[in-house]
């Protein structure tokens, strides 16, 4: 708008000349001036006559006499309307009003009499000019304006338009918004439409053909007649007709301008255009209709997206995982660190431990009790073992490149002598407990198991089955892998990679420019200062391997990253001795540094029971002397010797034993109850839940290897490991042997690298075993159970000999040759059958057992 009017008042500015010379050389009638009634220099007079542009109702702009259209373009930034709708309510808010009261305040406020465009107008027409601006309707998405003028008789609009057109040509202003293109100005030949639908501009013109009245015929127009009337307005880049073949109604044709600007000039001037007979237009004439039409058809990139899988999945992926890596990993990684050196732990907060020690204060004055009973117990314990914590903190500042391995059963302490023990006071210490991360069901579950492990977060574990779909879907449609979806081994590689990084960083945290060392790299100075690095302790290492090793071989290789690398110390704490197997994959160069744990002696194991009991004297009395300790006031604890040999060294059960006794019972009675709740145990989880020997209940034994087991054990406190498998309920498998080591009945003694004899499980397994048998209905049932299994396999020999000889009797004449195989054959049968027949009384008086007793 500000456009228009610096026209107008450049064209006020010259003296008429210019426009009044111009009329002359087309041969103008004389000029007459336009009555005062119309136009009036007083500027309040010509104020009080203007009005706010408002869009005619019908949508049409009435011409009466003497009266034309000009439209101006480039006064407005094209699509104007769309920014003013970028309102708090758009919805609610209509762009044309608002534009309204803003000319409106322009044109009442006598501070801006400038800023009114049609005052403007009106001021930049020299009085020698016989034509009157009477009003300017401004196109706001088209970025022009239509202004009314009221011209003397004598002036025809053509000979206005080449005026203003060649003064425009020579000192038109360029607006500060598109400084590289001049305002143009063309007369309104058509009927324009005043819309205000959500068309918006383009250089793609649809010219429509349409009959001046109902019934008459119109003209499609060629090329040539097309070119003629619209090149004026700018540069046509082509003009394409129907296609030949087409039956839509009305005909049409496009136009393709170069410019966007010129098919705006070109709709709005030619727009409801009578073409007449003498130019082509048929007989009845011919209307235009204009309509902008986009270039580019509807979702063209949804489209070719869905229409080249192929290019566009693989891009995906790589931007995905490209995002991945340049977001998520940095954020993984410092929560990685912040879960070493517990930054957000709770317990470790300075502020959170006073106020702990002062409520644990507060509560032992009120109860005149301390509860360090674990502490106390364990002390005892830890003097014991003070050899092997040193020799690991020894071996903690040492640059071997090699594993740390504590090995021992369940129960004997070995994670609290790790961790609160040899790892006292060090600061960055990385534990990771295997229990949770096998026990997982599904990848995603596995996934979310060991990223909570290290602290690796976020983590989208459900993405893994998402990609899964998607890859799969994918495969089925392109005939190939997209790469969306990652295996375990993938994805568990990605969560040790960023660990890595995170343990790295943290060993390299105390780093100076001004140390000795500092002109070292840093594999370098890692592997001169072993105590910098972090320390990270893998517990219950081969937990439940026989189901899955996957977890076990990805951690062991990623531990021996770390070893090599001289990053970190690693340290694993497992049940099974044969855990060598598994770990010289990883590193098959390497000597582990190896401690086992075993069993207290009943001299420490009365220690840490009797610590456990004075753990809570009463500390009402300073003086030490007059305590009272349980130890020495309660008489029953002269059975604990006899207790603990009957319980053995396993620090659990001491522990159970030690709280039971202060409970208020005797030694023996907490003893028989742990004796009989170790026995239920016992039958709950080898005897009787065990159903046939299968890969899906991941048990590989009967029950009735188990019974044979328990029942010799129970006589012997140990039994020779080659004379188990001769008997036949193992069949010479160690298989079944095995796996209930695994779950711990039994413990194998190896010697010279080889399985050398069998014991319990747990030294209070010796009494258990011991109560089984001497329950004679179930011995009998068990002992049933043994002796039917030894009958079954025994009739399946006596058949099998039976079939073998009835072969040979079938042979001609009976050769002399197999004559030996005969005997040896009925020797067998019948010792088999005297054995059947033997296990068959003994099962006689096993059944009457059975029916007698409860």
């Amino acid at each position: 708008m500000l456009g228009l009017t610096r026209t107008f008042s450049r064209l006020a500015a010259s003296p008429g000349q210019h426009l009044h010379g111009t009329l002359n050389g087309r041969l103008q009638p004389p000029r007459v001036p336009i009555p005062r009634v119309l136009f009036s220099r007083n500027r309040n007079n010509a104020r009080s006559k203007s009005s706010t542009p408002q869009v005619p109702k019908s949508g049409h702009i009435e011409e009466g006499p003497n009266e034309s259209l000009l439209f101006i373009d480039n006064i407005f930034p094209l699509r104007l309307s769309f920014l003013l709708c970028l309102t708090p309510f758009p919805y609610f808010t209509d762009p044309e009003k608002i534009l309204q009261k803003l000319l409106k305040q322009l044109h009442d406020d006598q501070r801006l009499p400038a800023a009114d465009p049609l005052t403007i107008a009106q001021r930049a027409l020299p009085e020698s000019l016989s034509i009157q601006v009477k009003r300017i309707l401004p196109r706001l998405k088209e970025g022009g304006a239509y202004a009314k003028l009221l011209h003397d008789p004598t002036v025809s609009p053509s000979d206005i338009e080449a005026a203003l057109q060649d003064y425009l040509e020579n000192n038109s202003p360029k607006p500060w918004f598109n400084p590289f293109r001049s305002i143009g100005s063309h007369l309104v030949r058509g009927r324009p439409w005043l819309e205000d639908l959500q068309r918006y501009p383009s250089r793609r013109l649809k010219v429509e053909f349409l009959p001046t009245k109902p019934g008459a015929e119109p003209a499609e127009l060629p090329e040539e007649t097309l070119y003629t009337l619209f090149r004026t307005y700018g540069k046509l880049g082509d003009i394409k007709p129907q296609p030949t073949g087409s039956k839509d109604l009305p005909k049409y044709a496009m136009l393709n301008y170069n410019n966007v600007r010129d098919a705006i000039m070109a709709k709005n001037c030619m727009h409801g255009f009578v073409l007449p007979e003498a130019e082509g237009g048929g007989k009845d004439g011919t209307v235009l209709k204009m309509v902008y039409e986009q270039r580019a058809r509807a979702h063209f990139f949804r489209d070719w997206i869905m229409s080249h899988p192929r290019i566009v999945i693989p891009i995906m992926a790589a931007l995905i995982a490209s995002i991945t890596v340049a977001v998520f990993d940095p954020v993984r990684t410092f929560f990685i660190k912040t879960h070493v050196t517990h930054t957000f732990h709770i317990t470790e907060n300075r502020v959170y431990s006073w106020f702990r020690s002062q409520v644990t204060r507060a509560n032992e004055i009120l109860t005149f009790k301390h509860h360090d009973n674990e502490k106390a117990g364990l002390s005892a314990v830890w003097d014991d073992r003070r050899g092997i914590i040193e020799q690991i903190q020894t071996w903690l500042i040492e640059t071997a490149d090699t594993f740390i391995v504590v090995q021992g059963p369940r129960g004997s302490g070995k994670k609290e002598l790790v961790l609160d023990e040899a790892l006292k006071g060090r600061k960055n210490t990385l534990l990771i407990d295997c229990k949770p991360i096998q026990e997982a069901r599904g990848d995603s579950s596995t996934i979310f198991a060991a990223a909570r492990e290290v602290g690796y977060r976020p983590v989208f574990s459900w993405m893994n089955t998402f990609s899964s779909m998607i890859d799969l879907a994918a495969q089925g449609a392109i005939g190939t892998k997209t790469g969306f979806s990652e295996t375990l081994d993938t994805q568990l590689q990605k969560i040790w990679q960023n660990t890595t990084n995170a343990l790295k960083e943290l060993a390299l945290e105390g780093r100076k420019k001004d140390d000795k060392d500092s002109e070292l790299g840093d594999d370098e100075y890692l592997e001169a200062h072993p105590e910098k690095r972090p320390v990270v302790v893998i517990d219950n290492f081969l937990h439940k391997s026989q189901e899955s090793s996957v977890v076990y071989d990805k951690i062991s290789e990623w531990a021996a990253s770390l070893t090599t690398a001289n990053i970190a110390h690693v340290i694993f704490l497992t049940n099974d001795v044969s855990f060598s197997k598994s770990l010289s994959k990883a590193l098959p160069d390497r000597v582990f540094r190896q401690v086992s744990l075993g069993d207290c002696s009943p001299e420490v194991a009365k220690r840490f029971v009797v610590n456990h009991l004075n753990a809570d004297v009463d500390e009402r009395s300073k003086d030490i002397e007059k305590r009272s300790l349980p130890s020495e006031t309660r008489e029953d604890l002269d059975e604990l010797d006899g207790c603990i040999d009957i319980l053995g060294g396993r620090l659990t059960d001491l522990e159970f034993l030690a709280r039971r006794i202060k409970t208020g019972e005797t030694p023996n009675k907490a003893v028989h109850e742990i004796i009989d709740q170790s026995a239920s145990e016992i039958l709950k989880m080898y005897v009787l839940d065990v159903g046939s020997p299968s890969p899906t209940n991941g048990r590989p034994w009967t029950p009735e290897q188990a019974w044979l087991l328990i029942k010799s054990l129970a006589s012997a406190p140990s039994l020779r490991y080659n004379e188990l498998l001769l008997s036949d309920t193992f069949k010479s498998s160690d298989a079944a042997l095995l796996a209930l080591e695994q779950f711990e009945l039994i413990t194998i003694v190896s010697q010279n690298g080889r399985p050398h004899s069998i014991k319990p499980g747990k030294p209070v397994y010796q009494a258990a075993f011991k109560q089984l048998v001497a329950d004679r209905v179930l011995k009998a049932r068990l002992d049933l159970a043994v002796l039917n299994q030894l009958i079954s396999l025994e009739t399946k020999s006596i058949e099998k000999a039976e079939n073998e000889l009835a072969l040979l009797g079938g042979l001609p004449g009976q050769p002399r040759e197999v004559k030996g195989r005969v005997m040896w054959l009925l020797a067998k049968m019948q010792g088999s059958q005297g054995k059947v027949e033997g296990w068959e009384r003994e099962g006689k008086v096993l059944k009457e057992v059975l029916a007698k007793e409860y």
